[in-house]
């Protein structure tokens, strides 16, 4: 069929509703304990983790990911068959504002500065190896347990001007792995900045919380498929069977006599009456 000419009327909702790149958030969500009482007693408490230090990110990166392939040769005469085998990750990076209490350079410089402080802060070997203070001859660099260090509730939420529409990503073991050096000068002055990259173990594309999937808009789901959404209705009502169950059996346990179960019966009634083995049974 041959390529019929669209007029512009055609291609002018797609073309003027573009995302834009200037809007997006980030997030960073609660952090181990090991890191966030370090960080506490750095001066770095957890509400400006949460709602600052996401605030004075003003350039990120949406991450992306690659596959690594193996060759196959021999399957079929003069082919060269390609198979994936390994999802990797790439590193982000997130440029940062520092405010006037240098909160935000603290943030990032002691959370790398915990990862390596095993021998100065052993957690969790307080009784084995006694801390060694950084101005001793003999202080040597040891890291954390990635358990202590490693962010699982930090996210980049994309989204466009009128907010109907957004996309996020949900990292899970993320940690700061460079900061890049910071640039002051008397030539003139300008807002003090800095840039970290980020690795990470993986990412989840879409909301990822319990109630997303309730909804059944976790993953990048669309809640209104009819299947997705006649599976959480189904979900939905199955829990509501199994609340109404549970109040009716606590009903009837509230409502049961038990003195007519344990009281002896008179002899003329004695045949209507369980035996005292199967007394159970009239529960």
């Amino acid at each position: 069929m041959p390529t019929q000419p669209r007029r512009i009327s055609d291609i002018k909702p797609l073309i003027t509703n573009l995302a834009q790149t200037s809007h997006y958030q980030v997030q960073f969500g609660s952090l181990p304990p090991e890191l966030s009482s370090y960080l506490l007693g750095k001066g770095v408490d957890s509400r400006f983790i949460a709602e600052d230090a996401g605030l004075l990110c003003y350039s990120a990166i949406l991450p992306t990911t690659s596959l690594a392939t193996a060759n196959v040769s021999g399957n079929f005469t003069g082919i060269t068959e390609r198979f994936a085998h390994t999802r990797q990750y790439d590193s982000i990076s997130l440029d940062f504002y520092v405010d006037k209490n240098y909160t935000a350079l603290k943030f990032l410089e002691c959370w790398m500065e915990f990862i390596a402080s095993g021998s100065t802060n052993p957690v969790g070997l307080a009784n084995e190896n006694a801390p060694i203070s950084v101005n001793a001859n003999n202080y040597f660099i040891r890291m954390q347990y990635p358990a202590f260090y490693k962010a699982n509730a930090v996210k980049i939420v994309k989204f466009d001007r009128d907010y109907k529409k957004e996309i996020e990503y949900n990292f899970r073991g993320l940690f700061p792995s460079a900061i890049s050096s910071i640039q002051v000068s008397y030539v003139s002055s300008d807002t003090l900045k800095m840039s970290a990259t980020f690795q990470y173990d993986r990412y989840i594309a879409g909301k990822a919380t319990s109630l997303s999937q309730l909804i059944g808009n976790n993953n990048n789901l669309n809640p209104n498929n009819p299947k997705v959404s006649q599976s959480n209705i189904n979900s939905v009502q199955s829990l509501d069977d199994i609340s109404k169950k549970i109040v009716d059996s606590q009903k009837q346990v509230s409502n049961t006599d038990y003195s007519k179960v344990f009281t002896p019966s008179s002899p003329s009634n004695q045949s209507n009456q369980t035996t005292s083995g199967d007394w159970w049974r009239a529960l």
